[in-house]
């Protein structure tokens, strides 16, 4: 019984580590036969409860339909009460010229990609859009698209 609960505290305490910082941490799910270039994913990060260095990690998840080898990404990130505004184009290269995809997985390959960091004053919250920039209007084969902020300092 006492081994158990030395491998339960373990758990738990790895579980709390790997969220250090974290501040927010939420995918949103597109339609794996294509998501179009008009539709908007949108995620609104709540009040910070403290001022300092946030960083705004962008995630993916592809299947094996998706037809190119990158993915270009506008992410417009407004800080409210403020409402400063920041847009950004994310180039994420997904697969290598051997077409072997980049990220890890086997049927769904999961992406992370370092977006940005900005000071935030306690209370500000983040409204973040994402939008594809492809010439297609159609990309089929991306499942999700998620944010991560994380407190730097």
């Amino acid at each position: 019984m006492r081994n158990w609960s030395l491998t339960l505290m373990t758990i738990i305490t790895l579980c709390a580590a790997c969220t250090e910082g974290k501040v927010y941490h939420h995918y949103n799910h597109t339609p794996v036969g294509g998501w179009e270039k008009v539709d908007t994913l949108v995620f609104d990060v709540p009040a910070m409860k403290e001022q300092g260095l946030y960083g705004t990690v962008v995630g993916l998840r592809i299947t094996n339909g998706y037809p190119f080898m990158g993915l270009s990404l506008i992410v417009e990130q407004t800080v409210y009460p403020s409402q400063r505004r920041r847009i950004d184009t994310l180039n994420c290269k997904l697969i290598d010229k051997d077409g072997t995809p980049k990220g890890q997985g086997v049927s769904y390959y999961q992406y992370r990609f370092q977006l940005s960091q900005m000071s935030l004053a306690q209370h500000d919250s983040l409204h973040i859009t994402i939008r594809h920039d492809m010439k297609r209007e159609i990309l089929p084969g991306i499942a999700d698209i998620g944010i991560a902020v994380n407190k730097l300092r």
